[in-house]
């Protein structure tokens, strides 16, 4: 993770302090997507989404009456869910793609739901008082950021006294599968390698609990979600292993080439190996990790 605080959380060159605990300013920051914003991508977004729906959000709701910001919904493969369960919640969905935001509301539309609001917005310059939500939801966004600390401290100074957050990351460090393969791990790799050049990090999963309670968040609770898949789950075979996973790093097949990261031949046949853990005697794991924090009440 690359950011601009140190191991002793102070903060370093490149990040300003507003006085009072846990508050620090950064300037307005767009993240580069690694995945792209092409139609094949919001279409695996969609197959990911629907994939995972139990494994990620049985545990999701928010009471009615209740505000709730979804930092980061992209196309809003997560917000139909999150609305769905949530019918009384108040829910203000916000992207920094005016493009996802667009599908994101023909979608939600299409689904007759009616208790979502989206703004266009960067999530470290979010147009909103501070205070003023009961809770954040935030899934896939911080492994695309370089500096998730500064993310979680702006979505903090949003939330009210006792207000929670819940954040959803994956760990690409947490794929294994049958057949074993070297040349499918290196184009898993190419993937990590992109995201990390881009600023980001592919396996923040696995660091929920030290960036939660980082930024000063309470009662921290991570818990894993793993997708086993074998040919026992056709479901799964298809929407996870096929259309979520392999497709997810199949995407970046030309930047990698073209970074240099790997040649062509090499990449292709990852792929084929990858594709090779979806068919009858294949199987494919892979880690989730979902994590609960609350803000401080006041004394």
């Amino acid at each position: 993770m690359r950011g601009i605080i140190s191991d002793n959380n102070r903060p370093i060159e490149g990040c300003s302090v507003w006085k009072g605990a846990n508050r620090f300013l950064a300037p307005p920051m767009s993240d580069a997507y690694v995945h792209g914003y092409q139609a094949r991508e919001r279409e695996r977004l969609r197959d990911q989404a629907n994939a995972l729906v139990d494994l990620l959000h049985s545990d999701t709701s928010y009471p009615p009456g209740s505000t709730v910001l979804e930092a980061g919904c992209g196309t809003g493969a997560q917000t139909i869910t999150l609305a769905s369960k949530s019918p009384g919640a108040r829910i203000t969905s916000v992207d920094i793609s005016a493009d996802s935001i667009e599908e994101a509301k023909a979608r939600v539309a299409a689904a007759g739901i009616e208790n979502v609001e989206f703004r266009h917005a960067d999530v470290f310059a979010l147009p909103f008082d501070r205070e003023s939500f009961d809770h954040v939801f935030v899934c896939f966004l911080l492994e695309h950021l370089s500096r998730p600390l500064d993310a979680l401290l702006r979505l903090k100074e949003l939330l009210r006294p006792g207000g929670t957050i819940t954040v959803i990351e994956g760990d690409h460090g947490s794929a294994f599968f049958h057949p074993e393969n070297a040349t499918a791990q290196r184009a898993i790799d190419c993937l990590v390698e992109l995201q990390r050049s881009n600023g980001g990090d592919a396996m923040i999963g696995r660091q929920l609990y030290p960036l939660l309670s980082a930024v000063g968040f309470e009662a921290v609770c991570v818990s894993p979600r793993m997708v086993y898949v074998d040919a026992s789950r056709p479901e799964l075979v298809d929407g996870f292993t096929r259309r979520t996973f392999t497709v997810m790093v199949e995407g970046v097949r030309e930047p990698a080439i073209t970074a240099g990261i790997i040649d062509a031949e090499a990449f292709d046949a990852g792929i084929r190996a990858l594709y090779r853990t979806a068919e009858i005697d294949g199987v494919f794991c892979y880690t989730f990790f979902k994590a609960f924090g609350s803000k401080a009440r006041r004394d």
